[in-house]
């Protein structure tokens, strides 16, 4: 029963703070000089971090179409990532894990979306290395911090 209770408020406490810091990111926007606002580097990551999580819920749970969007929302923040950093050091590092993600989505298949996510979450460390960040490393989410969304599919 503790620990059911302590895991409740631990979810609860994790899901608040990174829904602040989302929320964060989205204010912190860099000006673009012509009135947009161009979210910086580490928005963009914290952004990409949460789609990361939802996509392994997704797959996990067998729930394509969701799987579907998230691996399509993570591919536009990575080209994101690649304008503000120039050249293609994102693609080469992500982008055959992401084709595979999107293979095993469509193809409905569990087994190769879980090899694709980690070879997806590898090549987010593999990046990070490379440009210096290697003290942030990507695994496999452990807890779900989204308590008010269902990640089962849904009968339509």
């Amino acid at each position: 029963m503790k620990r059911r209770f302590f895991g409740a408020i631990f979810a609860t406490l994790a899901a608040a703070m990174l829904l602040g810091v989302a929320a964060s990111a989205q204010n912190a926007a860099v000006p673009a000089g012509n009135g947009a606002d161009i979210p910086g580097l580490g928005e963009i990551m914290t952004l990409q971090q949460l789609r990361h999580i939802k996509l392994w819920f997704a797959g996990r749970a067998g729930n394509w179409p969701l799987a579907d969007y998230e691996v399509g929302e993570l591919n536009e923040g990575f080209e994101d990532v690649n304008k503000l950093l120039g050249g293609d050091t994102v693609e080469k590092m992500v982008g055959a894990p992401i084709k595979a993600l999107q293979k095993a989505i469509d193809d409905k298949n569990r087994a190769a979306f879980m090899t694709a996510f980690d070879s997806l979450s590898a090549g987010c460390n593999d990046c990070h290395h490379t440009l210096d960040h290697a003290f942030i490393v990507i695994q496999r989410p452990s807890l779900l911090p989204y308590s008010d969304q269902v990640f089962e599919p849904q009968k339509q």
